[in-house]
């Protein structure tokens, strides 16, 4: 009865949360909401037994994806009543897209039927009492689906690479370092020792001072900050510089009224 009651609370908490995240008119309450729909969620896994879905909903989805929609909403400089404007003109659109999907949801529901031989299945992973629900699932995917497992991970680390090759942009700014120069270097090609006296302070003795080559060392070579980039940017800010004449005496407009 107990456990009757927590699910019910749980799960009416849970689909007032999730309408709050669409119908709030700011977007910081709609991640707020989408947080405790997450929570809400989470212990509706738990009262099904399913502790490592629900510890993986909170620490995933709550600590990292739900955080980082909060970011992006509380840091970009978006115009929210701009976008709402279009609203109620794509609102009838929108229903009917929601009107079909329920009646799917509803066809899906009212089909739904166990396949009468479900108890004579075998399972991959033997239940036993002093088994739980975690340890079972890792012996699932690491033994039997293990393949398949790494070639998720696999595409994952390919997509990653491939949104890092398409957004990335060459900036002159850019410092890049030969690693193997790097590894070589020494305390004397990049830090300068110097005796303080006590109570005078670094700004009294000039600063922080380091070698004018420590930076040109290990850079490659013409990359921003070296010796090599200095001078041509100096050579392209003299050939570039305005020159102002002033004109002649006597020239055509001078003193006209």
């Amino acid at each position: 009865m107990m456990t009757q009651i927590v699910f019910y609370v749980f799960a009416a908490v849970l689909v007032l949360s999730a309408t709050m995240v669409v119908s709030a008119r700011n977007p910081v309450h709609s991640v707020l909401f989408l947080i405790l729909a997450f929570f809400n969620a989470a212990g509706l896994f738990l009262i099904a037994g399913a502790e490592f879905l629900a510890m993986t909903l909170v620490i995933v989805y709550v600590g990292a994806v739900a955080v980082l929609f909060l970011f992006v909403v509380m840091m970009l400089d978006v115009n929210f009543t701009q976008m709402r404007e279009g609203v109620q003109r794509y609102a009838p659109i929108g229903g009917v897209v929601g009107g079909v999907l329920l009646v799917e949801l509803l066809m899906a529901f009212m089909h739904w039927r166990s396949a009468s031989n479900i108890g004579q299945i075998a399972h991959l992973a033997p239940s036993s009492p002093t088994r739980t629900n975690t340890a079972a699932l890792g012996d699932v995917i690491y033994t039997h689906y293990i393949f398949l497992f790494q070639t998720c991970a696999l595409v994952l680390l390919v997509a990653m690479i491939g949104a890092i090759v398409l957004t990335l942009r060459e900036r002159p700014t850019g410092r890049r370092q030969n690693i193997d120069r790097q590894h070589d270097r020494t305390a004397a090609d990049s830090l300068e020792m110097l005796q303080v006296p006590l109570g005078a302070g670094v700004d009294a003795q000039g600063g922080f001072l380091r070698p004018h080559e420590s930076y040109d060392i290990a850079a490659v070579p013409g990359t921003y900050g070296t010796e090599a980039w200095r001078v041509a940017e100096a050579h392209e800010t003299a050939s570039t510089a305005l020159v102002i004449t002033t004109p002649a005496h006597g020239t055509k407009g001078e003193g006209d009224e």
